[in-house]
C-alpha cells in the first residue's frame, strides 16, 4: 500500500544572481534548478514522489519579488512569503507594500514574520502583542486579506509564545525544525532551512525518505538546539555568524541564528 504523501516545507531567504558565501543567500540559477526539480516531481505524480516540496521565504527581501517570483511564475508554482512588517517600505533592500500586493495578487500566500524580527522568546507581553497582533493587523489592512500564518524569527518559541500566537489569531505557526508534515496542517509546522550550497543532487536525495538525508539533518538540529540552550542566544549567535559567514552590516543578530 502506498504511504500517505507527506510535505516538506523548504525555507529560503535571499537570492542573488551570483550567490554569496553567506549561507542564507542562494544563487538565482540554483533556485531555478530547485524549482525545476519540484515541477518534475509534481509532473511525475504522487506515486513517484517521496516528500512533496513546498516553498517558503522569510523576511521579505526585495529579491523575493525581483528574482524568486519570476522563476516561480515561469514554472507555475506559488510560494508562502513571511514578512517582517516593520521593514516593509522602510528598510533598504526589502519589499514595499506595492510588491507585497503584487505577490498576493499573483496567488502567493502572505504570512507574518513579526514586526522587528526580534526573538519572540525575548519579548515582554506588550512587545509580543505588537510583534504578533500588530504585524498581522497591518498586513491585513494593507493587503485587504486574512493573514493566518506566522513564521517564528530565529525559529525560537516556547509555550508562552505559542499561546500568544493563538491569541493573535494565527492558525499555523511555522518553525525552523526540519520535519515533514501531513495535511491538514497542525498548529506548528516544521521547515527545513535551505543553504546556499544545496545543490540539486542533494535536494533530490533530501526528498527521498529512504536516503536518510533528512534524518541526518534532524540529528544535527537536535545538537544545535542543545548548543543554544547551553550557550545562550547571544553567544550562539556570534558563533553562528562566523560559521555561516554572515555579512557585516546585515540583519542577522540573535534573531537570524537558527
Amino acid at each position: 500500500m502506498r504511504q500517505l504523501l507527506r510535505r516538506l516545507y523548504l525555507l529560503y531567504h535571499e537570492l542573488r544572481p551570483r550567490g554569496s558565501e553567506y549561507s542564507y543567500v542562494i544563487d538565482t540559477s540554483l533556485f531555478e534548478r530547485h524549482v525545476d526539480l519540484f515541477v518534475k516531481l509534481s509532473a511525475a505524480g504522487p506515486d513517484s514522489v517521496g516528500l512533496w516540496p513546498a516553498v517558503t521565504f522569510d523576511d521579505g527581501h526585495i529579491s523575493n519579488y525581483e528574482l524568486a517570483a519570476p522563476v516561480l511564475l515561469a514554472h507555475g508554482l506559488s510560494a508562502h512569503f513571511f514578512i517582517t512588517v516593520g521593514w516593509t517600505g522602510t528598510k533598504a533592500g526589502y519589499m514595499g507594500w506595492d510588491e507585497l500586493r503584487a505577490l498576493h495578487g499573483a496567488g502567493h500566500t502572505i504570512g507574518a514574520h513579526g514586526w522587528t524580527h526580534t526573538l519572540l522568546t525575548h519579548c515582554g507581553d506588550t512587545q509580543l502583542q505588537k510583534e504578533l497582533g500588530g504585524s498581522r493587523r497591518e498586513l491585513e489592512d494593507r493587503l485587504g486579506a486574512a493573514v493566518t500564518t506566522m513564521s517564528l524569527p530565529g525559529g525560537r518559541y516556547d509555550q508562552r509564545v505559542l499561546a500568544a500566537c493563538e491569541a493573535a489569531g494565527y492558525e499555523h505557526v511555522f518553525t525552523s525544525e526540519p520535519r515533514t508534515e501531513a495535511l491538514p496542517l497542525g498548529a506548528t509546522v516544521g521547515r527545513l532551512n535551505v543553504r546556499g550550497d544545496a545543490q540539486v543532487e542533494w535536494m533530490t536525495r533530501l526528498l527521498d525518505p529512504a536516503s536518510g538525508v533528512l534524518q541526518g539533518l534532524q540529528r544535527k538540529e537536535r545538537m544545535k538546539a542543545a548548543a543554544r540552550r547551553l550557550l545562550g542566544d547571544t553567544l550562539y549567535a556570534r558563533l553562528w555568524a562566523m560559521a555561516n559567514r554572515q555579512e557585516r552590516g546585515g540583519d542577522g543578530d540573535e534573531a537570524r541564528a537558527e
